[in-house]
């Protein structure tokens, strides 16, 4: 019996060999055979092969993005027009940790990738807007609602003074843009045009039009130069305003348009414009002459200084005044209009230059629209400042701004009711109270002691009335104070009345 069991198991086991011999070679013949190129019976449909699981993880910069609070957006604010007053050719350099580009003051308000996150989805236009409720100048649909918003906002703020100046001022821009402007006098040239209207004195925006060719919005049915004119003085009709303007703009028809609407106007004038007398243009004046006509309210003047001029007036005639030279002692005699319109007109190029030192608008903008943002920003910073002298402030534009820096990165992290006075001390560290700090033990040298006064603890008084003085053998170096660690350290960081 137990032979015959062990021949079984013999068979059964060579059996199983076989077997598993025949899989082995069927499987290497089908390993062969999918290695090899073999036709296919497209009569007959076949199964896809499985896809492969995926188990991946994919990094996005909008994957990571959470909704921005209004702090949040007073910081990112505030870095853009600091970043006007430390300039740097690339963006990017404003974060870098190379010790010859460093400036840490950027990543303790805000890191780069969250500054770059709100950046790069910066818009101003709503997507659930219709097209309805959309500005009449679709070319302007990104920024439209925006610009009017700041310009309602300019408007109500300040009311100018009786003389205003209307010129053309230029944003740079030399990206893909159909209505992208040249002047070959501005020092951009290409850009986004922009008619504004300035006070003459202090050179405050008070209203602005961006041309974007026949598409602008006007309220008037005019020529260009009269519509713009029309348009931004709208607000200021019938009350007395005198506007001081250059010949692009000035004319007989203006002239008298605006003086059905009780506002003067003078500036220097083309020789080629309509409705003007022919003897005016034909005849010759020499150095020092003047030549006049009037019409009613309107007195056309032609003066030959260096080469002859043609100014238009409702308020002035021909008298003549003395006018000091500014590069020598001389003096010299100038019909009344053109001393005044030299007094008058730079109201626009005052707000260029000066936007011009410390600009917001960078360079390598690619977005149009973020571009105008940028500039309407740099724009408010300047009329805040305007508003600011005119209140008795003595500080310079630059120191303006980083007080204004300062503010807006100090509202964020504390209440603004509890502050003393409008704005932080000058020796206040304003970036205690955001980033991250740690204490760390005072560094010995022979110069200096192994603690130092903790400030925090010297801010105390004692039963005599003296300050408290304290040492302690520990310092911030972000902040670059001397500080207990309990618990001034955490005091100090956190509170922002001490």
């Amino acid at each position: 019996m137990n032979s015959d069991s062990e021949e079984d198991n013999l068979i059964e086991t060579s059996s199983e060999d076989e077997l598993s011999s025949s899989e082995d070679e069927s499987e290497d013949e089908s390993l062969e055979s999918a290695r090899n190129w073999c036709g296919v019976d497209v009569s007959v449909l076949t199964p896809a092969p499985p896809k492969f699981p995926f188990t991946g993880n994919p990094e996005s910069k909008a994957l990571q993005w959470k909704d921005v609070t209004s702090e949040e957006l007073k910081r990112f604010i505030s870095l853009l027009i600091l970043q006007g007053i430390v300039q740097k050719p690339t963006e990017k350099w404003f974060w870098s940790k190379r010790p010859i580009l460093c400036t840490p003051f950027f990543g303790n308000v805000m890191n780069e990738k969250r500054y770059s996150l709100i950046m790069k989805f910066l818009h101003f236009q709503s997507s659930n807007d219709s097209e309805d409720e959309s500005p009449s100048n679709n070319k302007l649909k990104k920024i439209g609602k925006f610009h009017s918003m700041l310009m309602q906002r300019f408007q109500s703020t300040y009311i100018p003074k009786q003389d205003i100046s209307i010129d053309e001022s230029l944003i740079g821009y030399k990206g893909r843009l159909g209505w992208k402007q040249y002047i070959p006098t501005k020092r951009s040239r290409f850009g986004v045009k922009l008619f504004q209207l300035c006070e003459s004195e202090s050179g405050y925006i008070w209203n602005s039009i961006i041309y974007t060719g026949k598409g602008t919005t006007f309220h008037e049915d005019y020529g260009v130069s009269t519509k713009s004119v029309m348009t931004l003085i709208h607000e200021l009709k019938n009350k007395g305003y005198t506007l001081t303007t250059d010949n692009y703009y000035t004319s007989p028809e203006l002239a008298e348009i605006l003086i059905k609407c009780k506002t003067d106007i003078y500036g220097t004038l083309r020789a080629n414009r309509k409705g003007l007398p022919p003897l005016i243009k034909s005849s010759k004046v020499k150095k020092g002459e003047v030549l006049a006509f009037q019409k009613g309210k309107i007195c056309l003047l032609k003066w030959t200084d260096k080469k002859p001029i043609l100014m238009l007036s409702t308020l002035h005639s021909t008298s003549m005044v003395t006018v000091e030279s500014k590069k020598s002692k001389s003096s010299k005699l100038k019909p009344a209009v053109v001393a005044d319109y030299n007094n008058t007109m730079g109201g626009v190029d005052k707000a260029d230059q000066c936007l011009s030192y410390y600009p917001v608008a960078r360079n390598q903008q690619r977005k149009y629209y973020k571009k105008i943002f940028r500039y309407l920003l740099s724009q408010a910073v300047w009329n805040a400042f305007v508003i600011f002298k005119k209140n008795g402030g003595k500080m310079r534009q630059v120191e303006f701004q980083m007080k204004l820096i300062e503010r807006l990165i100090e509202v964020t992290v504390c209440n603004p009711s509890t502050r003393r006075g409008p704005f932080p001390k000058s020796e206040e560290n304003v970036v205690r109270l955001t980033g991250r700090h740690f204490p760390s033990y005072v560094d010995e040298s022979e110069s200096r002691k192994k603690s130092r006064k903790c400030v925090v603890c010297s801010l105390k008084i004692n039963e005599n009335g003296k300050r408290v003085r304290r040492e302690s053998r520990f310092e911030c170096k972000n902040c670059n104070v001397g500080l207990c660690v309990a618990p001034c350290f955490e005091i100090y960081h956190t509170e922002s009345n001490l």
